[in-house]
Order: C-alpha cells, then structure tokens, then sequence
C-alpha cells in the first residue's frame, strides 16, 4: 500500500517527473533539478513516476543511492497513470510536475512559486500568456496541431486557460493530490482533467509565463493525438450524456412530426405551421434571388409584408437557405425546432455546471426544467422564436463575465454580437430575458450589495461597449421594421382571458402533461394552446417554496432565482391583479412592452425554478442521510412528474392539389399577376401559403398571414389584413355556409377589388362549404369556374 503525505514526514516541495524509456535524458534532468534544489534550503523530494520503461529508466534512479530521489513503477498505462501513481507517492506541502525533457527550464518555478504564494491553488506554466518566450520551436505541423488542440480545449473542457500541455505545473500538494486521486484519464489528457477538477472545485488557477525550448525525442505520436481526441470526449461523457437525452427528449416531443416533417402537422399549432414554413421558404428564396431579406409581396399583395416586423427568424432562416432549396421549408422548420429546443437545454445546462452547481445530474434537471417547462411546450406547438433560446444562457453568462471585471472590453464586444444574433432570431424573448436578467440583478444585489457594489462599473462600461456593437448592426433592420413599407406602431392584443395570467393558471396543469392534463381548464385560461404561458402547477410551486424556505440561510444564493420566479409570475398577471393595480402596470403601454402579451412574462419563471431545482438536487446529492436523501428525491419526483409533457399532436396534412404540385397554375397567372384563393389566405385559414411554397413561391397573392398595418392611415398593428369586400364576403361565406345575394353593386365591387389586386384567376380548393362558394364565386365573376387538377379555377382573362 502506497503511504500518504500525512502518514509520513512532509517536505516542501515534491518533483514529479513521468518518465518512460528515458534512459537518455533523465541523467541530467535529475542532475539539474537535485543541483536547483539543493539551493532552496528546503526540504524536497523527486519522485520518478516511470510508464513501463523497457530501457535503464528505473535503474538509473534506484542507482543514485538517493533517499530523496525515488522510483514510483506506473505500470506502462499511459502518462496519466503515471502522473496518478506519482502524485499519489509524493508527501510535499507543493507539488511540480515536469516533463523529463526540462524543456521548461526548473529555474521557472518561482515564478509559479509566487503566483501560488499569492493565494492560487494552482500555477499552470504557459507558452501562450504575454511575456512567455520561446527558444527552439517543434515543427510547424506539430505546433498547428498544439494549437488547435488547446483551442479545442478551452472550448470543450477549461475555458480561460490557453495553455494546458505545457509539461511544467505547480500545485498545492493537498489538493493536488485529491485532484489526481479523482481523475481516471491514462493518457495525456489528464493535464486537462486535473485542472477541471481544480475549477469545478473553486480552486483558483494561475497561468503564467514561462520560457520553453523545444527538445528532440519527443514521446507524442501521431496516434496519440486521436487518443487524446478520445479523451477528452471521455472527460465529457457526462456533458455529452446529457445533450444526447436533450435531443431524445426534444425528438420524442416532435415524435408526431419529426420523421415525416413534409406529411404530418401540428394539430395545436392552428395555422402557424403554415406560417413559419412561409417564412423559412420566402427567406431562401429572397436571399438565392439576391432580393431584400427584409421583405416579401408575395402574400398581402400589393402592399406586402415587412418581415422585420415579423417573426421571420433571420438569424437562422438565412444562414439555413441551402437546406431549405434542398429539402423544403418543412423540413427546415422540423430541424430548427427539435435541435434548436435541444440546444437550449444544454445551453441552460452548461450555465448552470459553470456558475450555479457543477453537480451532473443536478444540473441536468434544471436545464430540463429550464427548457421543456410547460409554456415552453405550449409555444413548441408553433413559435420557434420562443423555442430556439440558445444564445440566451450563452449572453447571460457573458453578461456575467463583465461582473467580473477581468477582460471587459473582449467580453463586451462577444456580448454586442450574442445580443445582435438574438435579435436576429426573437427580438420579444430578448425583451423578456433582459426582464428577467434585471429582475434577477435586483435579488442578487439585495442579498450580495458587496459583490453587486464590486460589479456595478464594470458592467456598465461592458454595457455601453455592447451596445456600440450591436447597434450598428441592428439599427437598419430596426430602422425598416418601424418605418419600412407595411411597418406598424404596435399590436393590441386587448383583455381577452389568457392575455394576463390569474392564479389559477399559473397553479393549473399543462394541457400537455402526461399524466395531469387538462385541455378544457387550459382552453378556459389561455389564449390558444400555443399561448400557455403558465401552467406550471402547484405541486412545482409548493416545491419552490419549500426549497427557498429549507436553503435561505445556507445558500443565500437561492434567494435571487426565487425572487425572479416571484416577481415575473406577478407581471405576468398584467396590470390589474383583481381589484388592484398588478406590476404590470409600470410597464403597460411603453415602447416596446406595448406589443407583449403579458401572460408571456411568466416563462422567465422557468429556468429561475430551473435553478432552483438544481441547487436543491445538489443538496441533497451530498446530505449525509440516506433516508434525507431519498426522501427528498421522492418530493422533488412527484412535484415534477406532472409537467412530463407528451408528445405533441399531430396528423396527416391534407393534399395539395395537383394544379399546385404540378405547374398548373403557371396557365392561369401572368407576369405581374396574382392568384386569388377562395377565400383569401387569414390568420384563421392560412392552407394558401402553404399551398405557394408547394409551387415553389412562383406567385402571388392577396391576403395573408402577417403582422401589418390596419392600413387607410391607421399604423395599428393587426393579424394579417384588412378585409375588402370580397374577401370578406368569401370569408363569411366560408364560415357560415349561407350564399350572399349577389346584386350588381357586389360584382362592381368584386370587379374593382380584383383589379386592386391585379388578379389573373380565381381558385378555389376542396374545403367546408365549397359548393356554396363556387356558386359565390360564379355569380360575382358571371360564369361559372372549371375544374381542373382538383381545383376550380375562374381564368379572369377569358
């Protein structure tokens, strides 16, 4: 059994030097570290952790007749079992761990000395750091690969150290050797494993610049770079394990839709499946034409539609164009939701690992809870833009780089880009997250004001350095989505029951929950089943609470998230709670809020409750009891098993018609002409635009699904447009099934607003009532329509 530091004598400092077949160099590499040594005055050991040499690696250190020097045999597994078998030897106060090669010279280490001196637990020597010089280089493959590997590495594994390989290293010998006890890597990667633990641990880690001279005989293959590859995927198994359950979670939601996107639809999403297909197929086809992305006649015609104004997700309609020429816009919006729901889990899991609780399984939890909360399933129904939340964990955590105060100005101007992409994907959730972000600004400051005090200049400076940045790129398309063609100055969405949130739909079940739902009690309190802004249930509240109550004194933290939950559910009850003025009411009406369906301010509850689930888990994964523990892991169990949400509803869509599919229509519709559903497409009956993107938007048409103006001057913003008499006498037509007496005065009117519209043909497909409004039709044109390819068509030009 290998003795430990406290069964023996300390010393001050350990030398640990892996070593495998290294007969050659390991000479004077001791010789120059006992000659170093013996100047400090201090005691010190070397401890030789030798990887299975098959040379006189071992000999030449039992040779030396040293006590101080010693031979630890590894076993040939690998440099990090050698390293694990070597630490765990040494009994130093600090512990240096370098490479045989000295290729760091050992007169470096005060260097590290006096960063560990200074309170760091760690001293990582690097050859990337500013004042880090370099003698002999290794070839230039070889460094392109370092490089890419360290990149690699601060991406997926140690964020903020840009040098982890360098085989010169200073610990605080106790927590080193709890570090390398923990790891289980064999290979090279366990510099990468050691220094995680030291983070995830809140460990401080010092990078500091050191002198480093290439030194022939290097013992990196080829093939260990794709072991490392492997490690480091091994080191993030957890993490790995955790996105892949994302997807199979957000897979096994869209399971109605995801294998067939091009047949199947939403039930829930009423016409809005519709809708977003349309605006990922006239993105791609604005961008392959070269045209402004920033607007489409092809519906509304004449006046158009200002995408900017809408929800057309610019951020990934553009950049996914080739996918949508390939496969279709169904298929597009298909991958956009699925991946972009998974996305968001794991962006809200990364954010909790990093700054909230390192706890796996803990974490997990909350991210799950942050992104398949029930709103976020009402809206998985039919808004992607409330869906595809990635970069908002991603521009809090960067917000929260700037409370740091270490790299405001790099920090500040990642944070203008994240802020200008999310405006590209959803200017509202932007609006909501910095809501949320505010609100829990204001908690965390109540409970921290040292820390907020600390924070308060270097976030205001990142702030304004932020916005430098991302206004230049957002103020064009801001400037035409509120002047532009068919822009608007706001949308009323009036006091019908579901705009604002009451109690009772916040403590109610999901429609969707597997085993609780209710789709009378959700109908009654929401606007739509894609607007169940709320509906997290009681038992999740009851759980809350006692969360919040259990953990106020011994983790303040929770205080923040739990007044953020509190605070939005409260503005999302509007601006009149019963009989008094709700919070709602600061808000109601200012720029920007005015457009807000406030019930929607209640889903900033669903990563605070995120949060707090994750730290309760956490407790509870370290509380001594086991009966505390499964006890507590029952409670949280039933309060969440009923937002398990099942899989969305979905069905067969109805076929397009052949002269659709088949190029029919191109007889009937000249240059400058427009084709005229029967009725005109509406946010009630929108089956027309999907029906366009089916004949490859090759032409256009009146009416619509959009936001626009009311229009006759009128800047109020309404759902698609303002009906003229045909199109409302077909509308109601269609809805009631009674044929209007049809005069001279209606076919005059019919006449003027077929030229308004520039129409070359009339068509109208199977559909409730449609005898009734052929008959409609035949009157208002004076003839009667022909069937053609499964359709009835009114050629205006005859």
């Amino acid at each position: 059994m290998t003795a430990t530091a406290t069964d023996r004598e300390t010393v001050e400092l350990s030398v640990v030097v892996p070593a495998r077949d290294e007969e050659l160099r390991l000479g004077p590499t001791l010789d120059t570290l006992v000659s170093h040594l013996e100047q400090t005055g201090a005691g010190w050991e070397i401890v030789v952790a030798d990887d299975g040499s098959t040379d006189a690696t071992g000999a030449l250190v039992t040779a030396r007749h040293d006590p101080r020097v010693r031979l630890a045999p590894a076993g040939g597994r690998g440099k990090g079992h050698a390293l694990r078998t070597g630490v765990a030897a040494t009994r130093g106060r600090l512990i240096l761990v370098t490479d045989a090669d000295l290729a760091t010279p050992v007169e470096e280490l005060a260097h590290l000395e006096k960063a560990l001196a200074e309170g760091h637990a760690a001293a990582v020597g690097s050859r990337a750091v500013p004042g880090a010089t370099l003698g002999d280089r290794q070839h230039r493959a070889r460094e392109l690969l370092g490089k890419a590997g360290n990149l690699l590495i601060r991406a997926t594994a140690v964020r903020g150290i840009r040098d982890t390989q360098c085989g010169f290293k200073l610990f605080d010998g106790d927590k080193a050797r709890a570090a390398f006890a923990a790891s289980r890597l064999d290979g090279w990667a366990i510099d990468v494993e050691v220094l995680r633990h030291f983070r995830h641990s809140g460990w401080p880690v010092a990078e500091v610049p050191v002198h480093w001279s290439h030194r022939p005989g290097s013992k990196v293959r080829p093939l260990d770079y794709a072991r490392f590859l492997r490690d480091l995927a091994r080191l993030r198994r957890a993490d790995l394990l955790a996105a892949l359950l994302f997807l199979v979670l957000s897979v096994a939601l869209y399971s109605g839709r995801f294998l067939d996107p091009a047949h199947r639809y939403l039930t829930d999403s009423l016409q809005d499946q519709n809708q977003w297909e349309w605006f990922f197929a006239v993105t791609a086809d604005n961008i392959s034409h070269l045209r402004n992305p920033l607007f489409s006649d092809l519906q509304g015609f004449p006046d158009g539609v200002n995408l900017m104004a809408n929800t057309a997700m610019l951020g990934l309609s553009v950049p996914l164009t080739p996918l949508t020429l390939l496969f279709g816009p169904a298929v597009t919006l298909s991958l956009v939701m699925t991946l972009g729901l998974a996305a968001t889990a794991a962006a809200w899991y990364r954010l909790i690992v990093k700054r909230l609780v390192p706890h796996r399984g803990a974490a997990f939890a909350g991210a799950a809870l942050a992104a398949f909360a029930p709103p976020f399933v009402s809206h998985a129904n039919a808004h992607p833009n409330f869906v595809v939340l990635f970069m908002i964990p991603l521009i809090i955590d960067r917000a929260l780089r700037l409370c740091a105060g270490t790299r405001v100005g790099r920090d500040a101007v990642v944070l203008g880009l994240m802020a200008a992409y999310q405006f590209f994907l959803g200017e509202e959730p932007l609006l909501l997250a910095a809501l949320g972000m505010l609100l829990f600004a204001a908690a965390y400051a109540a409970v921290r004001p040292d820390v907020a005090r600390a924070a308060v200049r270097p976030l205001l400076r990142g702030l304004a350095i932020a916005a430098a940045v991302c206004l230049p790129l957002v103020v064009y398309p801001l400037a035409w989505q509120f002047s532009g063609p068919q822009s608007y100055d706001g949308i009323d969405h009036g006091t019908a029951p579901g705009t604002a949130n009451s109690l009772r739909a916040l403590l109610t079940f999901a429609e969707r929950s597997l085993i609780a739902g209710d789709a009378d009690s959700a109908k009654a309190l929401s606007l739509n089943p894609t607007e169940q802004n709320a509906f997290y249930g009681w038992p999740l509240a009851l759980l809350a609470l006692a969360i919040t109550a259990l953990l106020w004194r011994r983790r303040p933290v929770v205080r923040a998230p739990a007044a953020t939950a509190i605070a939005a559910a409260l503005l999302s009850m509007g601006p009149r709670i019963g009989a008094v003025p709700g919070p709602w009411a600061l808000l109601d009406g200012l720029p920007l809020f005015e457009s807000v369906i406030e019930s929607r301010v209640a889903m900033v509850c669903a990563p605070a409750l995120g949060m707090l689930l994750a730290l309760a888990l956490a407790n509870l994964a370290a509380a001594p009891r086991r009966t505390v523990r499964y006890t507590g892991l029952a409670a949280v169990s039933l309060a969440l098993l009923p937002l398990v949400p099942a899989p969305l509803k979905s069905e067969p869509r109805a076929e397009t018609p052949a002269f659709f599919t088949d190029g029919t229509w191109k007889s009937y519709v000249r240059d400058g002409e427009t084709l005229v559903p029967v009725p005109l497409a509406e946010p009630d009956a929108a089956e027309a635009l999907h029906w366009q993107t089916a004949a490859g938007l090759g032409f256009r048409m009146p009416g619509g699904y959009f936001n626009g103006p009311y229009g006759d001057g009128d800047r109020t913003g309404v759902y698609g447009v303002p009906l003229r008499f045909t199109a409302s006498l077909l509308r109601d037509t269609r809805y009631t099934g009674v044929a209007p007496v049809i005069d001279t005065a209606a076919r005059e009117a019919t006449a003027e607003d077929l030229a308004y519209w520039r129409a070359g043909a009339l068509v109208l497909a199977p559909q409730p009532h449609a005898d009734v409004l052929r008959e409609t039709v035949d009157k208002l044109v004076g003839r009667p329509g022909r069937r053609v390819d499964g359709v009835w068509v009114w050629d205006l030009h005859e």
